[in-house]
């Protein structure tokens, strides 16, 4: 079937292409995202790897997997894109009347964006090797892929291929061509550093009552501007970043004064819930004069045990990816 395929896709027949390359259409775009940290450029490298597949078919030899030579592509799509210039840059702060307060560090990786629940289901949900070393919900957390992203290019691709995907040292070798030498000495070094980044608590069960109740405390806290109620929800060291806003804060208080400042200048929010890489997610709604809410950006909460260990926000592009509308009508 797959040969016959091959065969009429490489005379021209699209139909026949979408038919090989469909089945694994949606795992490459959660693998373009692994490695570039970010929703739109995922969605770029996807549509490059395609045309490139497209072109390229005639010098597919079946030495490999349709599916490990679709995964070659991609890897090298995005080692181009990571390599290039022309990443997304950091904003500034252009809130009025909002003062934020000194931020504990300007972080490094700002292009980061979630990716939608929604579009996780049977792309995750994929064929391992025996050598794979994360579950494949852990490998699309926003902790694990912001982690990532700290990683040079080459270990960025290697860790994910093997620990990730569980390719064969030698199949990783022929997709980067490099040796396998090479290959085991960038996985050890990628491996060090993403240890360093592990959080020491795990977050409790999708839809479980732990994580529902941390949910609805944060709704309420957020939504009535309540800071000691939002300040109780979070970890000691809690984590909040907002890219591509360099500015990061970790701390209870300062988290806990940085939402002060945002309450204290007036600003009321509705929250509108969603999923993000496996994590809760809300779709921020700002209170205009005529009640009209509108949207001003994504959060995604990261959870340890039963307290809230990280705060992401996204701008408000992001809301469309996830089926969010750009405003809300004003409250009956």
């Amino acid at each position: 079937m797959e040969t016959d395929l091959i065969s009429r896709a490489r005379a021209g027949d699209d139909d026949a292409f979408q038919a090989l390359t469909e089945p694994h259409r949606r795992e490459l775009q959660v693998h373009c995202y692994r490695m570039l940290g970010s929703f739109q450029d995922a969605e770029d490298a996807l549509q490059d790897t395609m045309v490139a597949a497209w072109r390229g078919l005639g010098g597919f030899d079946g030495r490999a997997s349709l599916r490990t030579w679709l995964y070659r592509i991609a890897t090298n799509r995005c080692l181009s894109t990571l390599r290039s210039a022309g990443r997304r840059p950091a904003t500034v702060w252009d809130i009025p009347g909002v003062e934020p307060p000194e931020p504990t560090r300007l972080g490094e990786v700002v292009w980061l964006e979630p990716y939608p629940d929604a579009l996780l289901d049977g792309a995750i949900q994929v064929p391992l090797g025996p050598e794979a070393r994360y579950e494949q919900t852990e490998s699309i957390s926003l902790a694990f892929v912001t982690a990532l992203q700290a990683l040079p290019p080459r270990q960025l691709a290697v860790l994910i291929l093997r620990d990730v995907l569980g390719f064969p040292a030698s199949e990783v070798a022929g997709m980067l061509d490099t040796t396998v030498d090479s290959v085991k000495s960038a996985l050890k070094r990628a491996r060090t550093t993403l240890q360093r980044n592990q959080s020491p608590e795990p977050p409790p069960a999708t839809a479980s009552p732990a994580e529902n109740a941390i949910v609805a405390g944060f709704v309420r806290a957020w939504e009535t501007a309540d800071v000691d109620a939002l300040v109780a929800l979070l970890t000691d060291d809690v984590f909040m970043s907002m890219p591509p806003l360099p500015l990061e804060y970790q701390g209870r208080d300062v988290v806990g004064r940085f939402c002060g400042a945002i309450f204290d200048a007036g600003r009321r929010f509705a929250l509108v819930p969603t999923r993000a890489n496996g994590q809760p997610a809300f779709g921020a709604y700002l209170t205009g004069p005529t009640g009209v809410r509108h949207g001003t950006g994504l959060y995604v909460l990261t959870l340890a045990g039963d307290r809230i260990s990280a705060l992401t926000r996204f701008e408000n592009s992001m809301l469309s990816p996830f089926g969010l509308p750009r405003s809300l009508p004003p409250q009956a």
